[in-house]
């Protein structure tokens, strides 16, 4: 022990974390409370602490240190001495080892019945004197190389971007054409079969739920489940092991990434800075908490024993404070510069920019990004909630940012569902919210529309379910959302009722038709495109089995067809342009968007604002990516209609109707045979 104090120098205050400079490591560990911090060094196992001392220079907030002829490998960790006043916000024990923040690797698997909280369980106001070295979580450090073989970032533009959200795992577990060590993992994702799938859909990007390192809370621990979404981080820049095949994680990733761009294809990460895996009060002590708990979180002003729970998952990370908004920036620069990812879906985003009282889009976290060189260009996804007050902030992110809409996700399964949603609703979302996002003089594509994300009911269960079924989550099937505006179609679950099949699988490809021809950025859940079900569970974020794993033995292959042809139209024609519509006239008469009824006629007021009919069409004159005029029909209710078209040559792109979607109807001056719960692209071929 004393040996190792004797060897630190004092290093300097940057970076933070362990960086090794090819003779020795600097190590550099943000407290602003602490009265001293040590540096531990373990065995190569990572089991026996073999030597500890303080470290050496404090330089503001910033204790440091230098190792010389310290190597990457190197196991080590923190222990935080300072006062034990939880009442006062302060929960140092420097009996128990903690985790550095900036940890590029861990070591170790947490075990909960390890001596890990600081307080004493039994009379919490005292600290708990058992050491946890042994079972604590352990940073090692590495020295990061990768040959990227002349990577190139797709950049792909708004315009022709579509989004498809994906589970690294459940993506390739049971998918044909992977080699079985490879399913599921980073590896898996980066095969012949999983990127020819992507292609065959043009998908342009890949959203990954979580994949920075996480802990399964100690609820679902003694239940034998997981936190399979990963939305309970412990490593900020480290990568899951348990996605890694070679047992290599940042290698394997980063060969991930290399080979979805060279398919064209950009990997964007679903980040969660809002929240760590400590939880509240009760929770264990890893990292942040006993480094300096009143700096790290947000805790309440009239009781500083507790935590902020604008999360729901027990505390929230304070970006207010500059080392805690440093740790944010540069884990996002160390994804974009060294994992070469393309851009972040921030999980309740809101939480990063709250201040004292409320969510301001002015906020420091905005102007950091805003100005950061090596983040320019990123694609930069909100969900605009959380769940405390004024939590709710679709349409209030800065300009630049993507947001995730649920108001597109509700109205169009109200519209198609059944629920209540006149035309005037509909239109406006297919028409890039500009309610909301026009009015705040931002583009349409900044709305990303989808009709089902991770987060609840699957395409096929949206239309099999009525009810939740979350039964497997052990929480008494009350967890999940319980409006889901969903619709069974007449029989609950599974049916082998021909009429039943037909009218569900109907409604899938209108939904999907819907999300990638509306004017925006759409979105889609992987395994929508094939009927993937999770039985019913809306909520299956604890699931690491067969529920969740996209079964593609069950894959409907004329669904995949019919979702490949959706894209494919969008990205030819681009039906409506990523520029605000006016209304207006051009020098040849012909308004740029108008919405007709179904005798071809100008909606009026009242057909807006009608809750029955649900029979529409979009003329588009000036269309994104073609001189000819487009019609986009609508019909979501159960009975064929007839819709007079405009004059002209048309012929059908795109007609839901049919199981591929494809359609060889051509007319003139006609009404064309809208059948039930169905949408029709038409395009005029007779335009010049």
């Amino acid at each position: 022990m004393d040996r190792l104090s004797g060897m630190l120098q004092t290093g300097r205050a940057w970076p933070m974390g362990a960086s090794w400079d090819g003779s020795g490591v600097n190590f550099a560990v943000f407290s602003a409370h602490a009265t001293a911090v040590e540096l531990c060094l373990f065995d190569a196992e990572g089991t026996h602490e073999i030597a500890r001392a303080a470290l050496p220079a404090q330089s503001g907030d910033i204790w440091h240190g230098y190792l010389p002829g310290a190597k990457p490998g190197l196991i080590y960790g923190l222990r935080a001495h300072g006062p034990w006043r939880p009442e006062r916000g302060h929960r140092f024990n420097p009996h128990k080892l903690l985790l550095d923040p900036w940890a590029r690797e861990i070591v170790g698997s947490f075990d909960w019945s390890g001596p890990h909280f600081a307080a004493d369980r039994e009379h919490p106001l005292d600290l708990d004197l058992r050491d946890n070295a042994r079972q604590a979580l352990k940073a090692r450090v590495v020295h990061d190389h990768f040959d990227w073989h002349g990577d190139v970032h797709p950049r792909t533009p708004l315009a022709d971007s579509v989004i498809y959200e994906l589970h690294v795992k459940g993506f390739t577990r049971l998918m044909p054409g992977v080699p079985e060590a490879l399913r599921g993992s980073y590896a898996g994702l980066a095969c012949d079969a999983a990127i020819a799938h992507l292609r065959r859909l043009g998908v342009t990007a890949v959203e990954l739920l979580p994949v920075h390192q996480r802990l399964d809370e100690q609820r679902l621990a003694s239940f034998g489940l997981t936190n399979y979404w990963g939305y309970n981080t412990i490593g900020f820049f480290s990568p899951e092991p348990r996605y890694a095949a070679t047992g290599q994680p940042r290698e394997e990733f980063r060969t991930m990434v290399r080979r979805l761009h060279a398919a064209g294809i950009e990997v964007i990460l679903d980040v969660v800075f809002n929240h760590t895996a400590e939880s509240d009060e009760r929770g264990p002590t890893i990292s942040w908490r006993g480094l300096d708990n009143v700096s790290w979180y947000r805790l309440p002003v009239e009781q500083r024993s507790a935590y902020e729970n604008i999360t729901g998952t027990g505390n929230a990370l304070d970006l207010r404070h500059p080392r805690v908004l440093q740790m944010v920036l540069d884990s996002l620069r160390y994804w974009t510069q060294t994992m070469h990812v393309d851009g972040f879906r921030f999980d309740l985003a809101p939480v990063l920019a709250r201040g004292d009282w409320s969510f301001e889009a002015g906020g420091a976290f905005f102007k950091a990004l805003a100005q950061d060189p090596l983040l320019a260009g990123v694609k930069l996804i909100a969900e605009p909630w959380d769940i405390g007050p004024g939590g709710y902030q679709l349409g209030h992110f800065p300009s630049g940012w993507l947001e995730w809409n649920d108001r597109f996700r509700d109205c169009a399964r109200a519209f198609w569902l059944g629920g209540d949603c006149t035309r005037g609703e509909l239109a406006l979302r297919i028409a890039g919210s500009s309610d909301i996002f026009q009015a705040r003089r931002r583009p349409p594509t900044e709305s990303v529309n989808y009709a089902v994300s991770h987060d609840g009911f699957t395409l096929a269960d949206l239309v099999s379910y009525d009810f939740r079924h979350n039964e497997a989550n052990l929480e008494g099937n009350r967890d999940g959302h319980g409006h889901n505006l969903s619709w069974n179609c007449g029989v609950e679950g599974p049916s082998d009722d021909p009429d039943v099949l037909r009218l569900r699988q109907r409604l899938q490809r209108a939904l999907l038709a819907t999300v990638l021809l509306s004017q925006g950025t759409p979105m889609l859940a992987a395994g929508d495109e094939l009927g993937h079900s999770q039985n019913g569970n809306n909520n299956p974020y604890c699931q690491d089995n067969e529920t969740t794993w996209i079964d593609w033995s069950r894959a409907d292959e004329s669904l995949i067809a019919f979702t490949a042809h959706v894209i494919a139209l969008r990205r030819r024609f681009l039906p409506l342009a990523q520029r605000w519509y006016t209304g207006l006239q051009d020098m040849r008469g012909r308004h740029d968007l108008s919405w007709l009824r179904r005798d071809g006629q100008t909606m009026t007021l009242a057909d807006w604002n009608d809750r029955v009919s649900r029979v529409l069409g979009a003329y588009i004159c000036a269309p994104g990516r073609t001189d000819t005029p487009l019609l986009l029909l609508v019909n979501a209710v159960d009975a064929d209609t007839g819709f007079r078209l405009p004059p002209g040559d048309w012929c059908a792109e795109l007609d839901t109707a049919e199981a591929d979607g494809r359609s060889n109807w051509r007319g003139s001056g006609v009404d064309f045979p809208l059948r039930a719960r169905s949408l029709v692209l038409l395009r005029n071929a007779a335009a010049n």
